[in-house]
């Protein structure tokens, strides 16, 4: 009998939870993970800020709610069974005035509505007790939020997958597919052709490229938005105990700055959000052409930009303007000035837009032929990794259908 083999394209958390599932799945299968760093983890995974979510926000009965709250319990499971930091820190959501306070109690309900436990609502004195620093006129207490290392889970899944006799061939970019006798043959940079009985994308920044390279459709389009941090000095560490993050406005794409402690003792303060100018572009100096002129020239992005250039400029100022970024942070933590920070780290996200501009908030697959795109798999993915990589490989013996 011929073997199952099958391709996973991106050695980030997903893709390399998706190999693992597809090896307990399908035992004997033969896994092969490409990625064209030269290590796992090394982009939106390994700049992600660490928090575990525990799904408040999400409408409930989305990908997003339904696969955030079991990736979450997979998730501190395979921390333990690994032996692998799992800091269960909690989090707060402060409102600043009586129109964010007003938000609460719909997040309160989501939250509920999802199944996530421990939410309760905060008066100024609770929320004093909890984090002494901060001010607010109200907030939610979330104490099942943790935080973790996902590069190292990362790093842990693949040697799981290699164990069990998968292969990670790093260093190794797809180029393109082809379809040969019912199977698909993956194509790399260095002229290698394997065949597969099937192929599963996940490859982040470039999501959008290599699901077209499959005959997959141009839309959704990824776009990139940097976000950057500072981190606060060792000795203002103390100003916070656990996740201070703000109330989500509807009315904007991203969350706005907050406050993250991180396992190896760091608080990030950030991040904002400004459109890279390259698909990997993790500084002002790092820029694409090629991938400008790919974003700017698509009708998408001016309709985005249209809907948001307000937003966008706030987010800009705050990128060029130390006292701009660190003044959104002193909002819920009065203490903190411009002398507090130093630089951080920052990271690129994969956000996917639609034709019409709208941002596609929620985690979106398709399926062209034998190959399967995860097409957005915004934040909380890292959270949801290994709940999403049991879906994924469920889908992968439906009708080969598009599927969000």
């Amino acid at each position: 009998m011929t073997e199952y083999a099958v391709a996973v394209v991106g050695g980030g958390i997903l893709g390399v939870a998706v190999a693992r599932q597809l090896q307990k799945a399908r035992p004997g299968a033969a896994v092969t993970v490409y990625e064209k760093e030269s290590g796992l983890a090394r982009h939106q995974t390994g700049h992600n800020s660490g928090v575990v979510h525990a799904g408040l926000y999400y409408t409930p009965g989305s990908l997003k709610a339904r696969l955030c709250r079991r990736g979450g319990m997979l998730l501190r499971e395979f921390c333990e069974e690994h032996e692998l930091l799992y800091d269960q820190c909690g989090k707060v959501l402060v409102a600043l005035d009586g129109s964010e306070e007003a938000r609460l109690d719909d997040i309160i309900e989501r939250a509920q509505a999802n199944g996530v436990p421990g939410v309760r609502r905060l008066n100024p004195e609770q929320l004093r007790e909890l984090e002494p620093h901060v001010r607010g006129v109200a907030g939610i207490h979330s104490p099942e939020t943790a935080i973790v290392d996902y590069a190292a889970i990362t790093r842990a899944l693949g040697e799981d997958v290699v164990m069990a006799g998968g292969a990670i061939r790093t260093s190794t970019e797809v180029t393109g597919f082809t379809t040969v006798r019912g199977r698909t043959m993956v194509r790399t940079a260095a002229g290698d052709t394997d065949a597969y009985d099937d192929v599963v994308v996940c490859a982040g920044l470039q999501a959008d490229r290599v699901a077209v390279m499959a005959g997959d459709t141009r839309e959704p389009r990824i776009l990139p938005f940097r976000g950057e941090y500072f981190l606060l000095k060792p000795e203002r560490r103390r100003l916070v105990n656990g996740l201070v993050y703000p109330v989500p406005d509807p009315r904007y794409p991203f969350l706005g700055v907050h406050l993250t402690p991180r396992v190896d003792g760091e608080v990030m303060v950030g991040p904002n959000a400004v459109l890279a100018l390259a698909r990997e572009g993790y500084r002002w100096n790092h820029i694409s052409a090629s991938d400008l002129r790919d974003a700017v020239a698509w009708p998408g992005f001016a309709r985005f930009a249209l809907q948001h250039w307000r937003a966008g400029a706030t987010e800009m100022a705050g990128s060029l303007l130390r006292s701009r970024f660190v003044a959104a942070a002193a909002k819920y933590v009065p203490e903190i000035t411009a002398d507090d920070v130093i630089p951080g780290p920052s990271g690129v996200r994969a956000q996917a837009l639609g034709g019409d501009g709208s941002l596609i908030d929620d985690f979106h697959i398709s399926r062209q032929g034998q190959v399967l795109s995860v097409r957005n798999a915004p934040s909380p993915a890292a959270t949801s990794s290994l709940a999403i990589a049991e879906h994924v490989v469920d889908l992968l013996t439906a009708t080969p259908t598009t599927s969000n």
